[in-house]
């Protein structure tokens, strides 16, 4: 009979994500303007060293700290591993910074509008968008790949609720970012990724649910339209490119009834919930995350939208390949 001693757990069970959207945007240029360097200065590296250096409280931040490390990694003057080596918690703040922000910046194909591609995408016979329009042509790129959850052109509200007081059910802590707006404005995929929940809840009224393929990051929309709360083709199991419309704003939720405006205020509840061991996906060991400064760094990319004409849907007017999407 054994005596051995159970495994250690060893994954993160808490995150206090208060990274500003000015720290997120400062990095995250730095990244694209260094991707053809040298040095290619990762963002998520950069704000994983200033994490630990402000013990996570990004209140202090300065964009001259930031500024200070790259120059001093570009002119090869240090290394991170050298400058974090002494770094008692550098390796936690990058473990759960890439678990926050790890799908959302990379390569990418895109469509975009023929008038503004570069000469060398349009010589004859290049390929054109959806279905050979000419108005519009794909191109490669490198960059942001996460949008904003609201689609570009409709307008909305919001204030950092994170953590406020709800007491439908039983009282508790907002565990999400609102965005207060139009009834039907188009929703949409932040991130690429598959549909793991689809349908009613007491709640969150119609809502998605929708997890990252590396299973690090599940994305949730809820109080979804009344009457016609998805896109059509959505289902469990679905998978979903960032930017796709996959739902309408709306004021479902807080009852048993199904698709019952119980909410007072039209609007999206939006949350991410960080996942590092799957014991944390539901129950008392859930991690989600203060979307707010994310949200207003991720605005800088929404999705363009059009009507269907003849139904309730809108669809995304430029297309989009994510490598991260698993091949059919």
């Amino acid at each position: 009979m054994s005596t051995a001693a159970p495994a250690k757990e060893s994954y993160i069970k808490w995150v206090d994500f208060n990274v500003t959207s000015q720290a997120l945007n400062d990095a995250f240029r730095y990244d694209v303007d260094t991707v053809q360097s040298p040095v290619h200065l990762n963002w998520i590296e950069l704000l994983a060293y200033l994490g630990a250096k402000y013990g996570g409280d990004f209140s202090h931040y300065q964009k001259k700290d930031l500024d200070v490390l790259a120059n001093a990694l570009t002119d090869g003057s240090e290394t991170m591993a050298h400058l974090t080596e002494h770094m008692q918690y550098y390796s936690y703040y990058l473990e759960a910074y890439t678990a926050v922000l790890g799908g959302m910046v990379g390569e990418f194909e895109s469509e975009i509008p023929s008038s503004q591609a570069p000469a060398y995408l349009l010589p004859s016979g290049t390929e054109g968008g959806a279905e050979g329009d000419p108005e519009k042509v794909w191109a490669k790129q490198y960059g942001l790949k996460a949008f904003s959850p609201i689609a570009k052109h409709f307008p909305y509200s919001d204030y950092d609720d994170f953590g406020a007081a709800r007491d439908y059910g039983y009282r508790r802590q907002h565990l999400g970012h609102d965005f207060l707006g139009q009834t039907g404005t188009p929703i949409i995929a932040v991130e690429s990724g598959v549909v793991e929940a689809i349908g009613w809840n007491q709640y969150g009224g119609w809502r998605l649910g929708i997890r990252s393929f590396d299973k690090k990051r599940y994305y949730y929309y809820a109080h979804l339209r009344k009457n016609y709360p998805y896109q059509s083709c959505l289902e469990e199991g679905s998978i979903v490119q960032a930017g796709d419309v996959i739902g309408y704003l709306g004021r479902t939720g807080y009852s048993t009834t199904e698709n019952t405006n119980n909410i007072d205020e039209s609007h999206l509840h939006f949350g991410i919930q960080l996942i590092f061991d799957e014991s944390q996906k539901e129950g008392n060991h859930e991690i989600w995350i203060d979307c707010y400064e994310l949200s207003k760094f991720l605005r800088q990319h929404q999705s363009e939208t059009q009507k269907i004409e003849g139904t309730k849907e809108w669809n995304r007017i430029y297309d989009f390949r994510d490598p991260a999407v698993p091949s059919s």
